[in-house]
């Protein structure tokens, strides 16, 4: 490996072109870790109808990444380790690039092996993203979490509203709709660059201190409550983005205005993304967040029971406000109950290897149980029991304590 010149942590967000350069990286990475996946759900019925798949095969589009995650998620942190924080995300959104192309060319075989290689590439960012914080300014990690999913949501809930739009409206069709992501990955390779070139994070803070680190979380029950609690929310982000649509026009609405609708629920996401990483930062114990977000999740998934559509909008705002705290907080436990880069690193691979693993059942098992039963109401109804295990998961991991 080439010498290059190491970067400490930072006490404050300086104003420099150093931190300039990071935070524009930062913002455009996140662009590129949602949109690939949340542009698939509005533009399942045009997926369906062009390669004549099951709704049980559509839900495996959004099943695939998740599975990749829980695969990918644990060896994260060591290729970090092995090849610099700052290529091994340049990399892996080299590879997400790929894998939207790959993607796009319209083939069912190519369709899925796609799918894989974006679940491969995403698993770098979403583990590593929350420890690199905690590396370059360990006291600024609340602010930058929020900045991080902000930029996340806002992009997301783009792709969502304009993937249905380019699916209908465009001559490149779905295949068009999976594939624009790739104008963010491209833009942010190019932002990358100043890293990749410039001064490194010191990644002698992530020597392991224990060879039994990672023995360790497998025996820790904090551990496995912050997993359960990434496994609840995930899967219900994942099903709602995979499903809501679907449920939305069954329930009435036009393609368009799900769409649409799906993609307010996402972009309500964002001021609870922003805030909720800054709050939860300054408080021992984060419980209220929980309650908050559950009360939330609850209202929404009852009024979509209840198919009171006349109110869709309430019921996606507050689904909105629930999804973006919960997941506000999953991404702040990963440091907020660590105390090292390190120990942050390896709880995230081993919290989101398990809780994927746990989200990938759910877009599967709500479209078969729609198969079965050619109605909404028991996915809507395990929505509501979904959101009530996330409280107890999140009510758990919320105490100040450290694992051990």
């Amino acid at each position: 490996m080439n010498e290059k010149q190491t970067i400490h942590p930072q006490r404050k967000l300086l104003f420099s072109i150093t931190t300039l350069l990071f935070v524009f990286a930062i913002i455009f990475l996140a662009t590129t870790l949602r949109t690939p996946l949340t542009a698939v759900g509005p533009i399942i019925p045009y997926i369906r109808e062009g390669l004549g798949i099951s709704n049980v095969l559509a839900g495996f589009l959004t099943t695939i990444p998740l599975l990749a995650f829980a695969v990918v998620s644990p060896f994260a942190p060591r290729i970090a380790r092995k090849f610099g924080m700052e290529l091994t995300l340049f990399y892996s959104v080299i590879l997400l690039t790929l894998g939207i192309v790959v993607r796009s060319i319209g083939n069912t075989v190519l369709l899925i092996f796609g799918t894989i290689l974006i679940g491969v590439a995403i698993s770098f960012g979403n583990v590593l993203i929350p420890s690199f914080f905690k590396l370059r300014y360990p006291y600024q990690v609340g602010l930058l979490m929020g900045i991080y999913t902000v930029a996340m949501n806002v992009s997301a809930g783009l792709a969502i509203g304009v993937s249905q739009p380019i699916a209908e409206n465009t001559p490149f069709g779905w295949q068009g709709a999976l594939g624009f992501p790739i104008i963010l990955t491209i833009i942010t390779l190019f932002v990358w660059l100043p890293l990749i070139k410039g001064e490194k994070v010191d990644l002698s803070t992530m020597t392991n201190t224990s060879s039994k680190e990672g023995t360790k979380l497998w025996k820790s029950p904090l551990a496995w409550a912050i997993a359960a609690t990434m496994g609840f929310q995930s899967l219900l982000f994942y099903c709602t983005v995979a499903w809501v649509p679907s449920i939305l026009m069954d329930q009435g609405l036009s393609p368009e205005g799900a769409g649409w609708m799906t993609s307010i629920m996402q972009y309500a996401q964002i001021p609870m993304t922003f805030l909720i990483p800054i709050i939860a930062e300054k408080f021992t114990s984060q419980r209220p967040i929980v309650l908050f977000f559950t009360f939330f999740y609850v209202v929404g998934f009852i009024g979509m029971l209840f198919e009171w559509t006349n109110l869709a909008f309430l019921w996606m705002i507050c689904l909105g406000f629930a999804g973006g705290a919960s997941f506000g907080l999953c991404m702040m436990l990963f440091t907020l109950r660590t105390k090292t880069a390190y120990e942050a690193a390896e709880i995230s691979g081993f919290a989101q290897s398990v809780g994927y693993l746990l989200a990938a059942i759910g877009p599967v098992l709500f479209g078969y149980l729609f198969d079965v039963t050619n109605s909404w109401d028991v996915p809507n109804i395990l929505f509501i029991i979904v959101a009530i295990i996330l409280f107890i998961a999140g009510f758990i991991s919320s105490k100040q304590q450290y694992i051990e």
